[in-house]
């Protein structure tokens, strides 16, 4: 038989086990509750905007509203439409009119007076702002447009720019331009500059539009204008 000091030594140690159970590993953090256990994570601390709009929008009205709009609809023929354009692009645009890898003795001038997070301000301004309709105008050449925007031109081996500028012509973010509703003499004007050597900083419009003739250059820019 046992003694009664090994029972009560029995009773106390089986009392222990459930306390010592809950007990952490020895790393030095204290138990759990069970409140603390049963508590949610806390919530991911949200991503600041890369924009600051208010700062954007004083930025843009002062320096890029008389040429572009007010809320980046031109309505000059000659100016690009900035609304609804993605906002990598604009600031890559802006990037480069500064450094002058794209050549514009005008758009330098106001370019150089804007810092990193100016161009950012601004391009998510006015690429959050909605871009207004066009409207094709040479019917003769719309269809000649279309086909050159969707299928290029197989026996020059011109490739179709719906393949990077989308079927709608809204653009991939980061990548390629929205072209949807732009004026075409600014197309046209931007087409010509990559074919004549005079706009340098996109190797592949240089490609593609040095195989392309003034009349193809202004229907694909047509028809441009009036895609939605």
């Amino acid at each position: 038989m046992k003694s009664l000091a090994s029972l009560l030594f029995a009773a106390l140690v089986a009392a222990a086990l459930p306390a010592l159970a809950q007990q952490p590993a020895a790393t030095g953090a204290p138990a759990a509750t069970p409140t603390q256990a049963q508590a949610p994570a806390a919530p991911a601390v949200p991503v600041s905007p890369r924009a600051d709009a208010a700062a954007g929008e004083a930025k843009y009205t002062a320096v890029c509203a008389a040429c572009h709009g007010a809320d980046g609809n031109s309505g000059t023929p000659a100016n690009p439409k900035l609304a609804q354009q993605h906002p990598d692009y604009i600031v890559k645009q802006l990037q480069e009119f500064k450094s002058g890898k794209r050549p514009s003795p005008i758009m330098q001038g106001f370019a150089s007076q804007l810092s990193d997070a100016d161009m950012k301000n601004i391009a998510g301004f006015v690429g959050a702002k909605k871009a207004k309709a066009g409207f094709a105008k040479d019917k003769e050449l719309v269809a000649l447009g279309e086909r050159i925007y969707r299928g290029g031109i197989a026996d020059r081996q011109i490739a179709a720019c719906a393949g990077c500028h989308s079927p709608t012509g809204s653009g991939v973010p980061a990548q390629y331009p929205r072209l949807s509703g732009q004026h075409a003499d600014y197309t046209a004007a931007q087409l010509a500059a990559f074919r004549d050597g005079a706009r340098k900083n996109s190797l592949q419009m240089t490609q593609i539009a040095a195989k392309m003739n003034d009349r193809e250059i202004r229907a694909v820019s047509d028809y441009v204008a009036g895609l939605r």
